[in-house]
């Protein structure tokens, strides 16, 4: 089966279209397309979360003019959300194929630990030790993803119980080879560019770097055969084995791309705190699958945005900060983003059962009037 052929068939089986369709059914079909863009773009997810932040960011630039609506406040949450966000672009390709990955924090301190121990023992301060620390990082978190998806796709063990497993594998090699002792001997050109540096008087490194990532990211899931392949596995692996994915080796590749994110999320760490932070991670991946979900991937699979992850990342980062800002206790921040959270699961469901419900409707018609004739 060629590419074209199965893209084809891919996009028909997502968008429920068949080859008897004629131009009639088609043009009313791309009518009916244009008439409800605004109105799907309403009852889409993401959108509403993005109403949701505008709304919090408006209250608490409300309560806290002087402080809250400052260019370098909002620089401050920006930096804050950066490593999540380079976490949550990964989060987003392995949550659309139904699948969860729970180490990526632990994944993101070994990334950093290892790096950090390669750096201290060649010695230097310049970019030769940083760049060889950049691209082990890389390289391990590369070989926990690869080391996950085998197990997921080929053994066949769930992803809970797989990312479950190397969460506490990876956070305890690295106790075991620092000796529970955090690492803080960092080169300090990493410390000055990417984790304190600036660009076009006042854009942080660090965002910067997440931004090319989001963007590409995007690009990838929304433009381009692996991304449709994606969202194939997420919605039937078994309608995306028929028409010739290799799903094993996609989950592979999605799980690859996870733990190399986390690595990359592991030197932007290492170059922000100036140290391991091993103890320092241990709410990152929970944290990053609620912002995932909240902003409109579902857990079920088979749907979800890069855009709407950006937005949901925003919404625990604002909170955070306004709380602080306006002197209520942090802890709440918690109970919104719980809140918010339960809510985000509980649209995505109605979501799916009305779907379910449409397709069951047009269905029945669609039998009522061959039934007719």
């Amino acid at each position: 089966m060629s590419d074209d052929v199965r893209d084809a068939d891919l996009k028909k089986a997502e968008f429920g279209q068949t080859d008897a369709a004629g131009p009639e059914t088609t043009s009313i079909n791309m009518a009916q397309a244009k008439e409800n863009g605004f109105t799907k773009l309403l009852k889409a997810q993401a959108f509403q979360i993005l109403i949701v932040l505008i709304v919090i960011v408006a209250i608490f630039s409300a309560l806290a003019p002087d402080t809250f609506a400052q260019l370098s406040n909002l620089r401050l949450v920006v930096q804050n959300a950066s490593i999540l966000a380079v976490l949550g672009v990964g989060m987003t390709f392995i949550i659309i194929t139904s699948g969860i990955d729970l180490s990526i924090g632990s994944v993101l301190v070994f990334s950093g630990v290892v790096s950090a121990i390669v750096m201290r023992a060649i010695g230097g301060d310049d970019w030769g030790t940083a760049t060889v620390g950049i691209i082990v990082s890389i390289l391990s978190g590369l070989a926990w993803g690869i080391f996950n998806g085998v197990l997921i796709s080929k053994a066949k063990v769930p992803p809970l119980i797989v990312t479950l497993g190397s969460l506490g594998m990876a956070l305890g090699l690295s106790q075991i080879i620092t000796g529970g002792v955090d690492i803080r001997q960092v080169p300090s050109v990493l410390t000055t560019s990417i984790g304190y540096g600036n660009i076009l008087g006042g854009i942080p490194i660090i965002s910067v770097i997440a931004l090319v990532i989001v963007i590409i990211g995007a690009i990838v899931l929304h433009k381009t055969k692996f991304g449709l392949y994606t969202y194939a596995v997420g919605s039937s692996e078994e309608a995306a084995r028929r028409v010739g994915v290799k799903v094993d080796r996609h989950l592979i590749k999605v799980y690859a791309l996870s733990g190399a994110l986390a690595g990359l999320a592991g030197i932007l760490s290492l170059s922000q705190f100036s140290t391991t932070a091993i103890a320092g991670q241990s709410q990152t991946n929970l944290n990053v699958i609620a912002a995932v979900v909240i902003g409109g991937t579902s857990l079920f699979g088979g749907y979800g945005t890069i855009f709407g992850t950006v937005v949901g990342l925003f919404i625990p980062a604002v909170l955070q900060n306004g709380f602080v800002i306006t002197g209520v206790q942090p802890f709440w921040q918690q109970v919104a983003v719980g809140a918010v959270l339960i809510a985000a699961v509980y649209v995505d469901q109605v979501r799916r059962a009305s779907a379910a419900r449409g397709a069951s409707t047009s269905l029945w018609r669609h039998f009522a009037r061959r039934n007719s004739k």
